[in-house]
């Protein structure tokens, strides 16, 4: 686990209009995409040259570079960014091995009968939203674990309702220490909060 610090950018909200009796793989989504040896940033200005619509979580941070501190931005979410459109739009790009030979789809595995499938993870529009709000707050305490955890996958479902943070739907629990809002992209990382106080949130029915 580590607490990183900074300010996300490339902040793009999403679209959530569904025409009615389509294809799920004909409805656009928020596909989790992963690269190789750090190539996110790469990939990432690629689709958007294309005119996809993406989200790349970075954070900023003062480095010394002989001897001088300079600002530089980096990836908050090693190997891994965020593209809308439907699945078969995106294969354009994942299966594309000239100009995008590192990119591919970060599959999530699930059990169908006595067979394990495996199929590319969407993220619900709710957590992308509540992901670009905790990445665009400046905040020196979100916490971001590669690992899942456990108490922002139970407990009370709540909406930060002022703030830095305000937006987030998540779970609250206490962690770190302190009360934080949470939430965990299935089977990839958790992100939470900074201390948000009680009287700033509100429970979800």
């Amino acid at each position: 686990m580590n607490s990183q610090t900074g300010v996300s950018t490339n902040n793009v909200l999403s679209r959530t209009s569904v025409a009615p009796k389509q294809n799920v793989k004909d409805i656009p989504h928020w596909y989790t995409l992963r690269t190789t040896y750090g190539r996110e940033k790469k990939a990432y200005d690629y689709l958007i040259s294309k005119s996809v619509v993406a989200f790349y979580p970075t954070l900023k941070s003062i480095k010394l570079v002989d001897g001088k501190r300079i600002t530089v931005e980096e990836s908050r979410i090693p190997n891994i960014f965020f593209a809308y459109g439907t699945e078969d739009e995106l294969k354009t790009f994942v299966y594309d091995n000239v100009n995008l030979p590192f990119l591919r789809f970060y599959y999530r595995h699930i059990h169908v009968g006595n067979k394990i499938v495996k199929e590319p993870l969407v993220v619900p529009d709710s957590q992308m939203n509540s992901l670009k709000i905790i990445c665009e707050a400046d905040s020196d305490d979100v916490v971001v674990s590669t690992e899942e955890v456990e108490k922002f996958k139970q407990g009370q479902k709540v909406r930060i309702i002022d703030g830095k943070f305000k937006g987030v739907m998540g779970m609250v629990a206490r962690y770190h220490s302190q009360q934080r809002v949470g939430i965990v992209i299935d089977g990839l990382f958790t992100i939470c909060t900074a201390y948000v106080p009680s009287a700033f949130v509100e429970s979800i029915i």
